[in-house]
């Protein structure tokens, strides 16, 4: 029997609804065919957006979307996407796949994407290849109401009113394939880019984010924050869970036991790369606090068999849903500093919400990680802890079988998520409750299977969330019986 505790008298805060944000770049089939359909496809849709698509993402309340990259943010020039479509200038993608970009889908679609969904945009600027000066006459674009002559293009390209945007990234991945730039230099572009970023007509204030760390370059944190902190409102990092390297990620689908146990290793490195980016921002950014944001993680592995290499379509199974559970539990027990985070990506790319085939769609197990979580956005995170023995094959691979986070929503409502990362072994759940007074009802959903367990056209609803049944009531709280390999949802609501 592993003892949980949840304590509702010790919280770090609200979780920002933005950790469960998502990520769409121009890469492979995301947005082309995966969101985003030509009228003479035979697909419905709406605006161009697949319906089928959008009407499941809304099932997930996404709180905010990044576009257009990814590296492919720092060879964006976003004059290329907007007017007449017949008009806009056609690009080579050169980091992903080398097929032709005909920017059909631009800012004006991107933001009718939000709008369909629900969504805050965040988009990410091009400082790689680009200027101050355009980047600047992107926010104006977007944000003036009054008379500029950005203000006045976008009237022109059918758009009255701004869109508002608040979240804007300076750069991608700047150490890499945004501009293989060194720290401090970053930092001075970062500080001048900042400047020129403004807020028009008494909106909302933007929230400016920095091009962060690739995983534990921490010198890369400290020198940004001593430099530029002052100027941005958050920092983000890079962290992908890759169980070889990046040589030999290896297949999505056919795993052994020991590259199983070694994704979630590393995924379940995330606490400490969070924990330790964290502690240097604080230690630099004053009486102003700076934000940490995690916009890209997921897992990668090798490309499908038969599929582009630059398109990153890889399948995704019960493996990858653990990863995005510790994953989501990890941020939401640090929300007293992650402000957003970004899986990669929303559609048939990496770790994908979901996947498309032609007319046909199917939701992922990691979609269902993110529809079981969806509760915990904007509630109060509660202190959580449980016993855990180590599991796995071999000493450097083995990781506690147990993982939880658990928050308190406005109206009372307690939800506990816990995984259980052994493939063999189920686990006896002993869940006391503290502080919450009496309980009025207790109900548990569960997702499980085999850890190579996995969605497919033919078979789209293999791996689904069901009922946890029989679920008992304590004195003090409540039991139940998690499976191998599972990810489970308890909501417990007040008498």
């Amino acid at each position: 029997m592993s003892k949980a505790i949840i304590n509702a008298n010790r919280s770090k805060g609200i979780i920002n609804k933005n950790i469960y944000g998502q990520f769409s770049e121009h890469l492979g089939r995301c947005i082309y065919n995966g969101i985003y359909v030509d009228e003479n496809a035979g697909i419905p849709h709406e605006n161009g957006m697949r319906t089928d698509v959008v009407r499941a993402l809304k099932d997930l309340r996404i709180p905010v979307l990044r576009w257009p990259g990814g590296c492919f943010a720092d060879t964006y020039h976003w004059q290329d996407g907007i007017g007449p479509r017949e008009g806009r200038k056609k690009i080579v993608n050169t980091f992903w796949g080398g097929v032709t970009e005909d920017n059909s889908f631009g800012t004006h679609e991107f933001l009718e994407l939000c709008r369909q969904l629900g969504c805050e945009p965040y988009i990410s600027g091009n400082v790689g290849s680009g200027t101050v000066q355009e980047f600047s006459d992107w926010v104006e674009y977007c944000n003036m109401g009054g008379q500029s002559p950005m203000a006045d293009l976008r009237r022109a390209n059918g758009r009255e009113e701004p869109w508002h945007v608040k979240y804007w990234g300076i750069g991608n991945e700047t150490w890499g394939c945004g501009g293989n730039m060194r720290p401090a230099f970053y930092a001075d572009l970062c500080r001048q880019y900042a400047t020129y970023l403004r807020a028009y007509d008494g909106a909302h204030p933007l929230c400016r984010i920095a091009s962060g760390a690739n995983a534990d370059d921490y010198l890369w944190t400290k020198e940004l924050m001593e430099i530029a902190g002052g100027f941005v409102d958050a920092v983000s990092f890079h962290y992908y869970t890759v169980p070889d390297s990046w040589e030999h990620k290896g297949s999505a689908l056919n795993f052994s036991r020991e590259a199983y146990f070694a994704a979630l290793r590393r995924a379940l490195r995330m606490d400490e790369l969070v924990e330790n980016h964290s502690r240097i921002i604080r230690q630099y950014q004053g009486e102003r606090k700076v934000g940490l944001v995690v916009d890209e993680w997921g897992t990668w592995f090798d490309v499908e068999p038969g599929t582009n290499p630059g398109f990153l379509y890889q399948q995704n199974t019960m493996r990858d849903a653990l990863v995005a559970a510790v994953s989501l539990n990890i941020f939401n027990n640090h929300c007293d500093t992650v402000v957003m985070a970004n899986i990669a990506q929303l559609v048939n790319v990496l770790q994908a919400m979901i996947l498309t085939e032609g007319g046909k769609m199917l939701l992922t197990p990691t979609y269902h990680v993110f529809e079981m979580y969806k509760n915990h956005q904007d509630a109060r995170q509660l202190e959580s802890y449980v016993e855990t023995s180590l599991t796995g094959v071999t000493g450097e691979n083995r990781v506690p079988n147990l993982h939880i986070s658990a928050s308190q929503s406005s109206d009372g409502t307690v939800l506990i998520t816990a995984a259980n990362l052994d493939d063999e072994q189920g686990a006896a759940l002993d869940c006391a409750l503290a502080g919450l007074g009496r309980i009025g009802s207790i109900t548990g959903r569960l997702l499980s299977g085999p850890a190579g367990a996995h969605n497919t056209f033919d078979k789209p609803e293999a791996v689904r969330p069901a009922a946890l049944e029989h679920i008992q009531t304590t004195a003090d709280g409540f039991k139940a019986a998690l499976p191998p390999c599972c990810v489970a949802a308890f909501e417990v609501r007040p008498a």
